[in-house]
């Protein structure tokens, strides 16, 4: 098997299945067209046609977001979406613009909506470059029991990235702020694919962080069962070797032995890789 093919099935997507959601001429996601036609239910809300979804509600942040909430409690009382415990996520129009409305984390891949997260990779030099890797918990929603990052999770409304990070990094590995405060940002890795019942467009915000040899992760919301400290080019081997990690962490940890010259410009993957990892159609 080949690293190559994780980055392949995250941007798995299939534009003709899907109409353009929009608000005037901006896209704001992608809704596959069977629950377009679902939403045609809606009109003070959305207009629905052949070719796309507008968003015709009007109104300010609140406004708009108390609107589609509405939405969403109809589908999840006829099963298409699932409330994820009251968690908002921010949309906007673009990476990095002022948010339209706030939508429920579970409804986020039925409206193809634009979302982010964090990544750190914690690591320590001890003679060969080593990772800590946690395993996901059996009862988590995506991925259960799936190997994963030190700390991972997703940019909810109203945190910034910043916020994000030392809020994960305390409840998913007991880490002090001024530890994960010492973290470096590394850019993103992104993709787009067909998840569910939408899409998954994400953006994901990565850390490096070299933990002092003091530091022992311990998880403390239930998300993760334990840690290990693993040799980065076994990791890097087991990514290329099986499923066992989250989907979108292999690419978190590909791009990590690309910075760190564990996978070498000599790699036959290796300008694909780089490219694929920040794929990111408009």
């Amino acid at each position: 098997m080949t690293l190559l093919r994780h980055i392949e099935r995250c941007n798995a997507f299939r534009a003709e299945r899907f109409r353009p959601f929009r608000l005037g001429d901006r896209r704001i996601g992608f809704i596959r067209h069977d629950n377009a036609e679902r939403l045609a239910d809606f009109p003070d809300i959305f207009a629905v046609t052949a070719d796309a979804v507008r968003l015709v509600a009007r109104g300010g942040f609140d406004e708009l977001s108390a609107a589609i909430d509405r939405v969403v409690e109809r589908l999840v009382a006829d099963g298409l979406v699932a409330k994820w415990r009251n968690e908002f996520f921010a949309v906007a129009p673009g990476w990095d613009e002022a948010p339209l409305f706030k939508l429920d984390r579970g409804a986020i891949s039925f409206f193809g909506v634009r979302a982010s997260g964090v990544h750190l990779n914690g690591y320590r030099r001890d003679g060969a470059v080593k990772l800590w890797i946690g395993r996901r918990a059996a009862d988590k929603k995506v991925d259960p029991d799936k190997l994963d990052n030190l700390v991972a999770g997703g940019i909810g409304y109203p945190y910034g990235i910043a916020d994000t990070l030392v809020k994960e990094a305390e409840e998913e590995a007991g880490m002090a702020p001024a530890l994960a405060a010492r973290a470096v940002p590394r850019g993103f890795v992104a993709y787009r694919m067909e998840w569910g019942e939408g899409v998954r467009d994400d953006r994901l915000y990565i850390y490096d962080l070299e933990t002092p040899a003091d530091f022992t992760p311990r998880n403390q919301d239930g998300e993760i069962v334990h840690f290990s400290l693993m040799n980065a080019s076994e990791v890097l081997e087991r990514v290329a070797a099986s499923d066992d990690f989250k989907f979108n962490v292999n690419l978190v940890i590909i791009d990590f032995a690309l910075r760190h010259g564990i996978v070498p410009e000599s790699h036959p993957e290796f300008a694909a890789l780089s490219v694929g990892l920040r794929r990111q159609p408009d």
